[in-house]
């Protein structure tokens, strides 16, 4: 009984000792790493060892313990488990490598193709595709994880076996039982592919004017211009038709329009919208124009026409239009405003009756 707890404590001994020292290369190893990496101007490689680290200490862990197991005075039997065990985490270890890998491709593209650049088209294309794989891979990554780590137990290696030869059996019964979910998923594959959205893409849906802030597998996030959030199905995007500002390009052209008395004159309001156009900031100078487009039996109606770097700038400046051209109106031509004309027609009024 001595005997067998001293080779006990001494074989926990060597094993505690030998995860010290998996821990301390470790370190070291990637200490010297990043003072390596600090000397470079890539970001690459400041990326794969933030993304590496924690898989890597696990694999140097399993590396050395495989290396002391068949030193260590424990019996056949509790070194099968522990080899058991070691597998497990292996298993585990190369799904987080995996998962590890897309967060790595998602912050690469990032670095690459930053989103905050006024005209970041291509950014949004890149990263709504990158967003979508992400996912993809993390559930792929997680599901043979769980069917290998299954494949190691005799007793459910059935199970394991199954999950992987019968995935398109699995599929069809989880359809049956999920139509709408895996019909969501399908129509997020085929969002990343078709791309009539992307992240930070301006859109107008059910009404709502917003930003496109998340794109998963199953919904879209619309971030509302008042900060509200609108939570779409993304199959949404793919069977009801919804405005998409920058689908294209980021610059737009913005209208307001103007209604005034048939006295105003048309060339001193053109004239006076150039003025305010030179002076916003927030017209970027291609295009402009102020047209009669309409007429009604009180008013005409006056579009002024103006583009902008992106939506936001463009909403801005067809406030700023409409303001000071109506306070221009006020000032110059103040008869001009609409105004309802009436007919009073004169009647004589005869004392004790009418006429």
């Amino acid at each position: 009984m001595e005997i067998i707890n001293k080779n006990l404590l001494y074989g926990i001994g060597v094993l505690v000792i030998s995860i010290i020292a998996a821990i301390v290369l470790h370190t070291i190893l990637y200490f010297l790493l990043k003072k390596i990496t600090l000397k470079t101007k890539s970001k690459t490689d400041d990326l794969i060892i933030k993304y590496s680290r924690g898989p890597a200490l696990v694999i140097f862990i399993i590396g050395i313990l495989l290396l002391v197991i068949p030193f260590v005075p424990f019996s056949e039997e509790v070194k099968s488990v522990f080899r058991h065990i070691v597998v497990l985490i292996l298993i585990c270890d190369i799904a987080w490598l995996f998962i590890a890998g897309a967060y790595f491709l998602e912050k690469l593209i990032l670095t690459r193709y930053p989103m905050d650049t006024p005209d970041n088209l291509k950014a949004r294309k890149i990263y709504t595709q990158v967003v979508v794989l992400k996912r993809i891979i993390i559930v792929i990554s997680i599901f043979f994880a769980f069917s290998l780590s299954l494949l190691t137990f005799p007793k459910v290696k059935q199970i394991g076996m199954s999950l992987l030869a019968s995935a398109g059996v699995v599929g069809v019964i989880l359809g049956i039982a999920a139509q709408k979910t895996l019909a969501n998923i399908i129509a997020g594959i085929q969002l990343a592919i078709t791309q009539p959205i992307r992240i930070d893409d301006v859109v107008i849906v059910e009404g709502e004017w917003g930003r496109i802030e998340e794109i998963t597998l199953t919904y879209v996030v619309v971030r509302v211009w008042d900060k509200r959030r609108l939570i779409v199905p993304v199959n949404y995007f793919l069977e009801r038709p919804f405005q998409n500002w920058t689908r294209v390009s980021a610059d737009l052209l913005a209208t307001v329009y103007i209604y005034a008395d048939y006295h105003l004159p048309v060339d001193p309001v053109r004239k006076a919208l150039y003025e305010i156009l030179k002076e916003s900031n927030n017209w970027d100078g291609k295009v402009w124009g102020l047209q009669v487009t309409d007429l009604t039996d009180k008013t005409m109606e006056l579009r002024a026409l103006m583009s902008a770097s992106d939506s936001s700038k463009a909403w801005d400046l067809r406030c700023e239009v409409r303001e000071k051209l109506i306070n221009f109106i006020q000032k110059q031509f103040p008869h001009c405003l609409p105004k309802i004309r009436a007919e009073l027609e004169n009647k004589k009024i005869i004392k004790g009756g009418n006429v």
